[in-house]
């Protein structure tokens, strides 16, 4: 079907992992005419889970996209990932609807995962929805929940329907003023839904206080009710049971009459060259779009997922990928249904589509027609830091060049995948957000590229730094029977705040060291700060001031300088304290209540710093402060310990310096003849 900008919404489906949310995605198409029926997880049936490993876990490990066509009514719905491990695929989607609709199991309420996902979306400035699931569970006590929800997010929480008989039917708070819920009487909820939007708006207000309800326009209540979904004032709550259906023909009711299109959404963050640049939904402006997903699909090819911001994109137009000088050819666009791409002629502004056999697309690309729009881009999507990570190399011989495509291929996917080539260690390391994520990307590696790996524990990211100020000094004389190298450094060191990086300045006075010859100091103090003063680890956090030095006018060049500041450097660092950092993470684990003692017990042996407890319905969450070294082997550690219903994630935090014991036994391995552990 046609439809135009107006008639679009753009909504992303996240929340605690078996909220139900796969389980509402199929109801939400089913309903809508896009699915003759709706999928089951079990069966492994879903338009959402078509991934193998999907369907053999039970829950989403990728986003999937599928859309919905009604008079008047064009809805992408995007699934998400509940799972933390896989937040790679769960957070590009938030950064491209005007909606984010967070489902909450009825049943367990509130879990943490709900409210993860409703900072993020707060942060990105989306209109944000709760919709309750399950509601025909017994034992569900819809007012409780409703208090909850208010207690967890603020009083601009507002039911637009309750369940009512148990969960066997819903009613409308939103137009209807009159009937009972089982969360109490209808009127209450309509009033105070009535109140909260009006008064986002002065003179909605002077019209509901002078004439009442009945002298307020459609028009008028609409709008109110986009600004204040816009601006945070209102977050609507809606309760259905997708196992059954029950509510979610409402739920389709509400995205199409009451969600923001395009048009009315909090505009999108682009800039350029660091200044802000206003992006309209306008079908006659040059074309912007941001590519927010990349699947390489073994028939199609590489396909970008996009959304059009702005302009008009049609079939064979001519796109510029980034600052590209030179054009690519949109000769392929579709629209995504799942697994399945349905071919387009044009795309409007505001839509999601794809683009396929354009081998310069990436993630977070943007594409446009105009050379003025090269420096364009949306903000980025925040992602956490991938602290986990495996040495990796191919099980045979001669598969390296494969290994190397499919991780490619795979990383393009993945924004929080991570490859890294190590030239100190000739490692090659993947990084991932956990255990689990790193298990789901190898077994990728087999099933979908036929490339078998071993695999080993990396070293960890330790680093060194200095403690003190201090002074260094050093002449690099060498003399070979006829034009010999000379040159001398004198400079001092000190101590950066932490994250502070490295710093290098010249304060030679007199020209004592000609500034020809400055950049090979420097570069030789960069050769030190790489591999190290004690322990072999980079060097961070550290300030270098070259202040003096000595020259030759015939056996100065610029090796006996770069020695000269290599060995200076050191001599320095030597001489201020040196310290071994290492790397902490904020650890979260989510446990059963029961397994709280043993979960915080094994958390103290490993030097762990615990700053948050929450506890929910039988779950509790901890957070504390973990040296990455310490949590080799957690993962297997925390699932006997509960019997696998534990999970957990890591944030990187920041770096600080190993206790004395940890730094000698680095220091010594460092040693010629030495072995790491």
């Amino acid at each position: 079907m046609s439809h135009d900008t107006r008639d679009i919404r753009n909504v992303a489906l996240a929340g605690h992992p078996g909220a139900g949310k796969t389980t509402l995605f199929e109801a939400l198409l089913h309903a809508g005419g896009a699915l003759q029926a709706a999928g089951s997880i079990e069966r492994g049936t879903t338009l959402s889970d078509h991934d193998p490993a999907e369907r053999e876990r039970g829950h989403s490990i990728d986003s999937a996209i599928a859309s919905i066509d009604q008079p008047g009514l064009h809805l992408n719905l995007i699934d998400t990932p509940g799972y933390p491990d896989f937040r790679g695929a769960a957070l590009p989607p938030l950064a491209v609807v005007e909606t984010a609709m967070v489902v909450v199991d009825a049943a367990r309420g509130v879990q943490h995962g709900t409210h993860r996902f409703m900072q993020r979306a707060e942060g990105r400035r989306l209109c944000r929805m709760l919709v309750v699931n399950k509601i025909d569970q017994e034992g569900v006590d819809a007012a409780a929940l409703l208090a909850d929800l208010r207690d967890s997010f603020g009083p601009q929480v507002l039911p637009l329907n309750l369940p009512a008989e148990g969960g066997r039917r819903v009613v409308d708070c939103f137009s209807a003023d009159a009937g009972d819920s089982d969360a109490g009487p209808v009127a209450q909820w309509h009033r105070a839904i009535v109140d909260q939007v009006v008064e986002i708006n002065e003179t909605v207000m002077e019209h509901y206080l002078d004439e009442g309800e009945s002298g307020l326009s459609g028009t008028e209540l609409h709008e109110a009710f986009e600004q204040c979904l816009r601006e945070g004032h209102l977050v609507p709550v809606c309760f259905v049971s997708a196992r059954t259906g029950m509510g979610v023909a409402e739920l389709l009711r509400i995205c199409r009459e009451l969600l923001p299109s395009p048009v009315e959404g909090n505009p999108p963050a682009f800039s350029a060259d660091g200044e802000e640049v206003t992006v309209t939904p306008q079908a006659d402006a040059p074309v912007v779009a941001d590519v927010f997903k990349i699947v390489n699909d073994p028939f199609v090819g590489r396909i970008g997922v996009f959304r059009l911001y702005q302009g008009t994109l049609a079939k064979d137009m001519p796109l510029l990928v980034d600052d590209a000088r030179k054009p690519v050819r949109a000769a392929h666009l579709y629209r995504i249904q799942g697994k399945d791409h349905v071919a387009v002629d044009k795309v409007v502004p505001g839509d999601i589509a794809a683009i396929a056999k354009v081998d310069e697309v990436h993630f977070d690309a943007v594409l446009h027609d105009r050379h003025e729009q090269d420096h364009l881009h949306l903000a980025p999507t925040q992602f956490p830091q991938s602290m986990f990570g495996l040495a990796i190399s191919p099980a045979s011989r001669g598969q390296e060049q494969k290994l190397a495509t499919a991780l490619e291929k795979l990383s393009q996917e993945d924004p929080a995948f991570l490859v890294e080539h190590q030239v100190e260690t000739h490692e090659t390391l993947v990084r991932g957000l956990s255990d689990l994520h790193l298990r789901i990307m190898l077994d990728r590696l087999t099933q979908r590229h036929g490339v078998e790996v071993t695999t080993r524990v990396p070293r960890i990211a330790y680093r060194e730094t200095v403690g003190a100020a201090a002074e260094g000094h050093h002449r690099h004389k060498k003399q070979t029977g006829g034009a010999g190298q000379f040159g001398e450094v004198y400079l001092r060191v000190s101590p950066l705040p932490r994250g502070g990086g490295f710093e290098f300045v010249d304060e030679v006075k007199g020209g004592t060291i000609p500034g020809q010859f400055m950049p090979a100091v420097e570069k030789g103090v960069r050769q030190a700060v790489g591999g190290g003063a004690i322990a072999g680890f980079p060097i961070q956090d550290v300030r270098v001031v070259v202040y003096d030095g000595r020259h030759h006018p015939v056996d100065s060049k610029e090796v006996a300088f770069a020695a000269a500041g290599r060995k200076a450097f050191l001599d320095a660092v030597s001489r201020a304290t040196p310290q071994v950092l290492e790397p902490i993470v904020e650890l979260e684990v989510s446990a059963p209540e029961a397994q709280a003692g043993d979960i915080t017990g094994g958390l103290a042996s490993k030097r762990a710093r615990i700053h948050g407890t929450d506890s929910r319905r039988g779950e509790i969450v901890i957070r504390a402060q973990v040296p990455l070294s310490e949590l080799e082997g957690y993962a297997a550690e925390l699932k006997s310990a509960t019997a696998g219903q534990g999970r957990y994630t890591l944030d990187f935090s920041h770096y600080e310096p190993v206790p004395a014991g940890v730094q000698q036994r680095l220091v010594a391995a460092h040693q010629p003849g030495a072995e790491e552990d």
